[in-house]
């Protein structure tokens, strides 16, 4: 790796999912070691793409074996104290049936449960960030198009 290369700043990236239900209310995780709950999915790991990140943590987390479709929103998070800098996506990982919601199996030493939510009950349990994600993944999902976040703020 060149000086410039080896130079440039790291970003934390991390995929998640998006899924609902027929009813349109949104599947939420809720780990065991945060106070609140988050759309399944986690860290990119090196030299991983962030959408075969997304497929290993849905087998890992739920269980499940299911590619995610289209790309819903890029979420840009500043940097917090105690955080860097970081990149998030978020896919459509569409209707899950009674079949699949049956095949869910969480790893106990991470996860606690996994709820259906409306998207206001999915604001009282995310944090404020993770809230605004959902609207506007929500939004995407909803009028087929990829948004552009920043803090969870719609940007274009």
């Amino acid at each position: 790796m060149d000086d410039y290369t080896a130079s440039l700043p790291r970003k934390r990236m991390g995929a998640g999912v998006l899924f609902v239900d027929a009813s349109d209310r949104i599947l939420l995780v809720e780990p065991i070691y945060k106070d609140h709950w988050e759309f399944p999915g986690g860290a990119v790991e090196a030299d991983e793409s962030p959408y075969r990140a997304a497929i290993r943590e849905l087998k890992e987390e739920l269980g499940l074996s299911v590619a995610p479709g289209r790309l819903l929103v890029v979420d840009y998070v500043p940097p917090r104290p105690g955080r860097t800098e970081g990149v998030m996506l978020l896919f459509d990982g569409g209707q899950l049936d009674a079949a699949q919601t049956a095949q869910i199996e969480l790893p106990p030493d991470e996860l606690r449960s996994w709820a259906w939510c409306t998207e206001e009950e999915a604001a009282a349990r995310l944090s404020e960030l993770l809230a605004r994600r959902a609207v506007a993944a929500a939004k995407a999902r909803r009028e087929g198009v990829t948004l552009y976040l920043e803090d969870g703020n719609v940007v274009a």
